[in-house]
C-alpha cells in the first residue's frame, strides 16, 4: 500500500511527510521545494494482540511501545501542483505520473488560506483552501480521462466486435492507474453508462467515468495544514464545504518539532498524543521554551497535531484498511522460531483466510487447507472474512 502526499506548493507538504517519516526532504518557503518524489515509511497504531495474550510480543516488521503497535504504511511526497498541471504545466506530468501506483491521496492545504494558487505566500485568509480541493480534482480528473481516451474508440470498437465486456476494455486502459476490477464495476455502475457499446462513449461521459474511477479507487482526505495559525470556526467551515470529503486539521510543522525533539531526549511524546513531558528542562533554549510552549497552545485548542490523526484516518476509515497477524503455534500466537506476534500486515477489510495466506506465502496460498483463529480456535474456511486485530494460524499441504 502507498499514499500519495499531493498539494499545491507551500502548504507544508514536506514538512508533513517530514513529521510522519523523520526524513530529512528539503522544506523552504517558495514554489517547487520539491522536484522529485520523496519516498518514505510512515506508521499506524493498533493494539498488539500481546496485550491479550499476556506475553510479550517479539516484534518483526512493526515495533511496540506500551501495547501499541505501529505498523509500516509507505509514503510518496510528490512535487507540488498548480493548476493546469495536466496540460504541463510547472512539474505537472511528472507530479501526475509519480501518483500511478498510489492507494490514495492526502491533500494538504493551506488552513490559514495565506498561498495562492502557485503557492506565493499572502496574506491570512485571502485566499480559500477550499478551492484548491476543488481545482485539484480537477486536474486529475483530467489526467485520468485524458489516459482513459487515448485511441479509445478505436479500442472499443475492436473490443465490442470479439465480445469483450466494458470491464475488461477499461482494465486494459486503465493497468497503469492501479485501478481493480471492482472500482471500475463500481464505477460503471454509478455513471449508468451502456455497458454494450463502449465505443458510444462521449467525451463528456468518459471524464464522469474518470472521476467516479478516481473517487473509488484514489480516496482522498483533507489535511487542513498550519492549523496553529488558524482558528477552529475555519476548520469547521471548511469541512461544512467539503462535505462529505473528510478534513483533518493538522500543524504539521509543531508535529516535527515535537519528534526531532523527542528523538533528541528534549520531551517525553508519543506521535497522536495530546500531551508530552518536557525532559532536562536547563538543556531549553529561551527560543525552544518558547516554541514548546506555542505547541502545548495548539494541543489544548485542537486536541493533538493532527498529523498521525490524519494518517491513520486515511488508512482505516477512507482505505478500509485492518490489521492482522499471522502465526504457525494458535496456542501461544509464535513463528517457527519461537518469537510472539512478529508480524503485523494491513489488509483491505474483507480479506479473507486463503487470500491472507497467498499474502504470507505463495505456497500457503496454493496449499491452504483451512485457517485457525489463534484467539477462539475455531476453523475458518478459505472465505472466511478477517476482523481487525484478527491473530491466524494458516493450515497448508506439505
Amino acid at each position: 500500500m502507498e499514499i500519495g502526499v499531493v498539494g499545491k506548493p507551500n502548504v507544508g507538504k514536506s514538512t508533513f511527510f517530514n513529521a510522519l517519516t523523520l526524513l530529512d526532504v528539503p522544506m523552504a518557503p517558495f514554489p517547487f521545494t520539491t522536484i522529485a518524489p520523496n519516498r518514505g515509511v510512515a506508521a499506524v497504531r493498533a493494539k498488539c494482540p500481546h496485550v491479550d495474550l499476556g506475553t510479550p510480543c517479539t516484534p518483526g516488521n512493526a515495533g511496540c511501545v506500551d501495547g501499541t503497535r505501529w505498523v509500516p504504511v509507505n509514503l510518496v511526497d510528490v512535487p507540488g501542483l498548480v493548476p493546469g498541471a495536466h496540460e504541463g504545466r510547472g512539474l505537472g506530468h511528472k507530479f501526475l505520473d509519480d501518483l500511478r501506483p498510489a492507494d490514495g491521496f492526502l491533500q494538504v492545504v493551506d488552513l490559514s488560506g495565506a498561498t495562492d494558487a502557485e503557492g506565493a505566500i499572502g496574506s491570512p485568509g485571502s485566499h480559500d483552501p477550499a478551492d484548491e480541493v476543488e481545482w485539484l480534482e480537477e486536474e486529475l480528473v483530467a489526467w485520468a480521462s485524458e489516459i482513459l481516451s487515448r485511441d479509445f474508440e478505436r479500442h472499443a470498437r475492436v473490443a465490442e466486435l470479439e465480445g469483450k465486456p466494458a470491464e475488461e476494455i477499461l482494465a486494459a486502459r486503465l493497468t497503469g492507474l492501479s485501478i481493480s476490477a471492482g472500482a471500475i464495476t463500481t464505477a460503471l455502475r454509478t455513471t449508468e453508462l451502456d455497458r454494450a457499446h463502449p465505443s458510444a462513449w462521449t467525451a463528456d461521459q468518459r471524464r464522469t467515468l474518470a472521476r467516479e474511477l478516481l473517487r473509488t479507487a484514489k480516496p482522498r482526505l483533507v489535511v487542513a495544514n498550519k492549523a496553529d495559525r488558524s482558528t477552529v470556526d475555519a476548520a469547521q467551515a471548511l469541512t461544512r464545504a467539503l462535505a462529505p470529503l473528510p478534513v483533518v486539521p493538522t500543524s504539521a510543522d509543531q508535529e516535527l518539532t515535537l519528534r526531532r525533539a523527542a528523538r533528541a531526549g528534549l520531551v517525553r511524546y508519543r506521535p497522536g498524543d495530546a500531551s508530552f513531558e518536557t525532559l532536562n528542562p536547563d538543556r531549553l533554549s529561551p527560543a525552544q521554551r518558547r516554541a514548546l510552549d506555542e505547541i502545548r497552545a495548539t494541543l489544548a485548542r485542537w486536541g493533538s497535531t493532527g498529523v498521525q490523526s490524519a494518517l491513520e484516518t486515511m488508512v482505516f476509515d477512507r482505505l478500509h484498511r485492518i490489521i492482522v497477524y499471522p502465526v504457525e503455534d494458535e496456542t501461544h500466537w509464535t513463528d517457527s522460531r519461537g518469537r510472539v506476534l512478529p508480524d503485523a500486515h494491513i489488509v483491505p477489510s474483507g480479506t479473507t483466510a486463503r487470500q491472507l495466506a497467498y499474502r504470507v506465502h505463495t505456497d500457503l496460498g496454493a496449499n491452504f487447507i483451512r485457517a485457525i483463529d489463534a484467539r477462539t480456535h475455531r476453523t475458518l474456511g478459505a472465505d472466511h472474512p478477517l476482523e481487525m486485530g484478527a491473530v491466524v494460524r494458516i493450515v497448508a499441504r506439505r
